[in-house]
């Protein structure tokens, strides 16, 4: 059975998601730039009639009001976004008020976040090591706006989270056309730690997101991707 899907922000990732669509049984049926989209108001119930999910990726502060507006519409959304989490409380009020369901996430490739519990193995470990200093860097392509990325910064927040009490130092670089690549150190007088995943193309975001859209259809809430990794088709 094909099932109808929505391109919010239509860029690179967007178009990526068209070409790789039909491999995972959904059919494009309306998408919306940037352009057209100021402040949700491209998105109107005729516009998403019969739309069962929306992929959302746009700008930071762009995101909030797409998402509270696709909620609103009752559409179920998968979004990429990074960059507006400190909105995120407020949109899951309006997404549980209209009881909608919602899949987010920095960084939709699995292997990240499979690397993302690798990370927090090694701080939760490190944590009891003082003498062991911690670092995070990482690269982006040129066009990305948020330096350090919403990735970086969850994989640091993760790594307080699992008891990494000391400071980490973070640093980004924006350049060329780099897919991603996100490197977590730890550093003694001894001896040098590195765990680091690249990203070879856009492909493994665009299928992560597109298998967490055929997940969230029928459901409820807000969830972000790294949670629902083990219902995953």
């Amino acid at each position: 059975m094909t099932r109808s899907l929505a391109i919010v922000g239509y860029g690179k990732m967007g178009r990526m998601i068209e070409r790789l669509a039909p491999e995972f049984g959904f059919a494009v049926k309306a998408k919306f730039s940037g352009q057209e989209n100021v402040g949700a108001r491209a998105l109107t119930a005729q516009a998403l009639a019969g739309v069962e999910v929306a992929m959302e990726f746009t700008k930071p502060d762009a995101a909030a009001a797409n998402l509270q507006k696709l909620a609103a519409l009752g559409v179920a959304t998968v979004s990429g976004t990074t960059g507006w989490f400190g909105e995120l409380d407020r949109v899951k009020t309006q997404i549980g008020a209209n009881g909608g369901a919602l899949v987010w996430s920095a960084n939709f490739s699995v292997g990240l976040n499979v690397f993302r519990e690798v990370v927090a193995e090694a701080a939760r470990r490190f944590a009891r090591e003082a003498g062991y200093g911690a670092w995070g860097w990482e690269i982006h392509h040129a066009a990305k706006k948020d330096a350090p990325s919403g990735t970086l910064l969850a994989l640091a927040e993760e790594m307080k989270r699992t008891g990494y009490a000391r400071e980490i130092s973070l640093g980004a670089n924006r350049a060329g056309a780099v897919p991603g690549t996100h490197e977590i150190g730890f550093d003694s007088a001894e001896d040098t730690i590195t765990i680091r995943h690249t990203a070879r193309s856009r492909e493994g975001f665009a299928r992560g997101a597109l298998r967490a859209a055929n997940w969230v259809i029928g459901k409820k809430g807000v969830h972000e991707f790294r949670e629902i990794l083990s219902e995953l088709a």
